[in-house]
């Protein structure tokens, strides 16, 4: 099998984790095996001690250029229930903001002798390009870039769904809003397909999804009512209003009229359906609090389950590299 170049740059040649950038490209049984660890760090969390010693010694960075509670919090709680040393770099007071550039601060964390790079950055391919950057044996995990992509958000509402609906192939899932700007629904649709997924629904008015929508597989509906009709899992998308302007939306009441979920559309999907939301909620715009707080919302769950993903990705990604290391020093 050929692989892209991103899984490539991802991988290690015997297939193991190096990064995590994206989850386009990369192959369905490696998709299946970070479900599959991240189930087995869920209970982690219910434990008395919370941590296993996968990352003992190992130090990690969070390198976030752009503002974030959720994610943020959520890698930190993971690099330190796999009992990793944690340094939260504060980039607005860090040297780059007083001129020195991505690379020498890079080249100064990697001096340190850093093991990984949690990224969040506003530029698409800024985790890319720092991973063709830095030395092989420090790992990139992407937290976020732009509009391009948010493979451990995407991965968290994979397991959300395994968890509460088992394998994939015969849901129906509809991604509902701001698919333009959400750098998570990319990868969400690429993680469905590749699960085997086959009725992918992306739901918002024309204003708000990409001109290649069609081409990805996925069925487009601007009519929220036909696009709900007995799916099984509903996935509301923040609006991103820090990336548009009003001629993306008229106004958020109109949009809440036309695309926001609430009883009486939840009521068109079927009746066991599951109702995700990434996060931060919108209540009156995106979605009802009665349905954002009701028996059949998953929107807490999201925030545990992230947890464990971001658990299973970096000790996946930092095994690859230890494998890689050992390999090449065989040679």
């Amino acid at each position: 099998m050929t692989l892209s170049p991103s899984a490539q740059l991802q991988l290690t040649e015997s297939g193991e984790l190096r990064h995590f950038l994206t989850v386009d490209g990369l192959p369905r049984p490696l998709l299946e095996r970070i479900i599959d660890t991240a189930n087995s760090f869920v209970v982690v969390g219910n434990q008395e001690v919370k941590k296993v010693p996968l990352l003992r010694g190992k130090t990690v960075v969070n390198l976030f250029f752009e503002n974030s509670t959720r994610t943020r919090s959520t890698f930190e709680l993971a690099a330190k229930r796999l009992s990793a040393d944690v340094l939260n770099l504060d980039i607005k007071t860090s040297a780059t903001s007083k001129g020195e550039s991505l690379l020498d601060t890079l080249r100064n964390l990697r001096a340190m002798h850093s093991d990984m790079f949690v990224v969040r950055h506003s530029q698409s391919g800024a985790p890319h390009f720092i991973a063709e950057q830095v030395t092989p044996n420090v790992a990139i995990i992407n937290a976020g870039d732009g509009r391009h992509a948010h493979p451990t958000q995407a991965m968290l509402d994979m397991l959300t769904i395994h968890r509460h609906k088992g394998a994939f192939d015969q849901l129906k899932v509809a991604i509902v809003g701001d698919i333009l700007h959400s750098r998570v629904a990319r990868d969400q649709v690429h993680a469905l397909a590749t699960l085997g997924c086959k009725d992918i629904r992306l739901i918002g008015p024309n204003t708000l999804l990409p001109a290649e929508a069609a081409s990805l597989g996925v069925t487009v509906y601007t009519d929220m009512d036909m696009g709900l009709e007995e799916v099984d899992v509903i996935i509301m998308l923040r609006l991103q209003t820090e990336r548009m302007d009003s001629a993306f939306l008229p106004s958020a009441s109109e949009y809440y009229q036309v695309y926001g979920l609430n009883r009486q559309r939840l009521a068109k999907a079927k009746p066991d359906a599951i109702v995700m939301h990434p996060g931060p909620i919108n209540r009156g715009i995106e979605i009802e609090s009665e349905v954002a707080d009701g028996s059949q919302s998953l929107i807490l769950d999201q925030v545990g389950y992230g947890i464990a993903i971001r658990m299973a990705v970096m000790s996946m990604a930092m095994s690859g590299q230890m494998q890689e290391r050992q390999a090449a020093e065989v040679i």
